[in-house]
């Protein structure tokens, strides 16, 4: 049998996945930023892998070594980097597969370099600062700027890349304005501090996009580390491009009943499979149908999306889903196939699941066109032109092997590293249009972000 006629399965139109990544690529250059590539969402699918590759993005990253060692061994071009802070019991392996890491704990640190130095590699470091969604990072300013000096000066198999900030995933902290200028204060005391410019200023994942597509993102902030957006084509807190494919992926699912039934539990209720009370509404005797994929294989029930209007999810166990199908239930029966459209939640799921089939196609005819027309990006190339003149001269996160990047340097004001707190400037640079182009104006000055580590 065929693998496509195996059921459930999950597609990818690598066509459309290319033109997200492209997109996506060309509106970040349009602001100098680069992109770190993610795909720990798709599992580290070789097919998804292999267009990651093609796309012209810094690195590639995943928060699992698994992911990069598979990389490897397929062949990947593109550095590697670690999105997850390391174990001290992973460290010789991590070396040798990631080409840079992300770090927030000294004694790792020193630990890295002392595998580095064993492997006889140089591995890339970017120190994360906690601005409040409290995952990992340094919270002191004081210890942040230690860390970089003693990376800079003694830890000779170490390469400070620059820094990095986590917003959403844990605390539900959205990237916005002031957080991103903090960031930029604290680069310009990481710079300050090593006698260099830093190669990258990472201003998080997905969530923070919206603010490159809007033009608010501080110009210092130059890398974000993008897997959400580029696989489904759309992130949380309302990052929703017009240009970008929605349906990458579709999950397909096999009909394994299809019959009328009432639509209250008849019976003593208790908990379910999972011990979650569930939630019933009495709609009366309604076509349902059971198709063959379950809580194991997507997760949250909730998590993914009938394509077929008049189709509706009422839950879930392990193996089974149950759709209401009364609006459509002349066109449905046993043995048919249903399409889903999926999020990034169910996608990490479904990748991961040993269970589901999945089917690369290579063609896909482009579903929207021509990618609709985004002002924020003619905007932001005209901004761009006029303060091209401003930027300096830093080294590519590829090291030796491309030529240096022309960025944009904004004075974002004194930082206050000294201070024990996070601070950074409230306004930023901006074009004055009255003025007219290349007229640079500050807000105000400085103005603390969040309280003194310890308060």
């Amino acid at each position: 049998m065929n693998n496509r006629d195996r059921f459930p399965q999950l597609e990818v139109d690598l066509g459309k996945l290319k033109e997200n990544l492209t997109a996506l690529r060309e509106r970040c250059q349009d602001s100098f930023v680069g992109i770190v590539g993610v795909v720990k969402g798709a599992n580290a699918w070789p097919e998804v892998v292999r267009v990651f590759d093609g796309a012209g993005f810094a690195y590639l990253a995943s928060s699992r070594r698994s992911h990069l060692r598979r990389m490897r061994e397929q062949g990947v071009k593109t550095p590697l980097m670690l999105i997850r802070i390391p174990m001290f019991s992973e460290l010789d392996d991590m070396v040798r597969v990631a080409d840079a890491s992300l770090q927030s704990d000294l004694d790792v640190l020193r630990a890295t370099d002392a595998a580095a130095a064993r492997a006889g590699v140089t591995h890339g470091v970017l120190l994360m600062i906690d601005l409040g969604d409290l995952r990992e990072g340094f919270w002191d300013a004081e210890e942040l700027i230690d860390a970089a000096v003693e990376v800079e000066t003694k830890l000779r198999h170490l390469h400070l890349l620059g820094v990095g900030v986590n917003l959403s995933c844990y605390g539900s902290v959205r990237p916005d304005k002031r957080n991103m200028q903090g960031l930029s204060s604290l680069a310009l005391d990481v710079e300050r501090a090593i006698g260099r410019p830093i190669e990258l200023v990472s201003g998080g994942a997905s969530t923070s996009m919206y603010m490159v597509l809007d033009g608010t993102m501080p110009g210092r902030v130059n890398n974000l580390r993008l897997g959400e957006i580029t696989l489904v084509g759309r992130a949380n807190y309302g990052c929703d491009p017009d240009f970008t494919h929605k349906h990458a992926f579709t999950l397909r699912a096999e009909v394994v009943e299809c019959r009328d039934k009432p639509s209250f539990p008849v019976g003593q209720l208790t908990v379910d499979a999972f011990g979650r009370v569930g939630h019933y509404v009495d709609r009366g005797i309604r076509r349902r149908a059971i198709i063959d994929v379950g809580k194991v294989d997507y997760g949250d029930p909730a998590d993914i999306f009938p394509r077929m209007a008049g189709v509706e999810v009422l839950g879930a166990s392990s193996d089974h889903t149950i759709l209401d199908v009364e609006a459509v239930k002349e066109r449905i029966k046993v043995g048919d196939v249903l399409e889903f459209d999926v999020n990034y939640g169910s996608l990490v799921n479904l990748t991961n699941t040993p269970g589901v089939e999945l089917i690369a196609k290579e063609s896909g005819r482009s579903a929207c066109g021509r990618f609709s027309f985004c002002p924020f990006r003619a905007i932001l190339y005209q901004k761009a032109k006029r303060r091209h003149h401003h930027g300096h001269l830093i080294r590519s996160a590829r090291f030796h092997r491309r030529k240096p990047l022309r960025v944009p340097r904004r004075r974002v004001g004194r930082g206050a590293a000294g201070r024990g707190g996070l601070y950074a400037p409230a306004g930023e640079r901006a074009l004055d249009a009255d003025a007219g182009a290349g007229l640079l104006r500050h807000a105000q000055r400085l103005d603390p972000i969040l309280p003194s580590a310890g308060v």
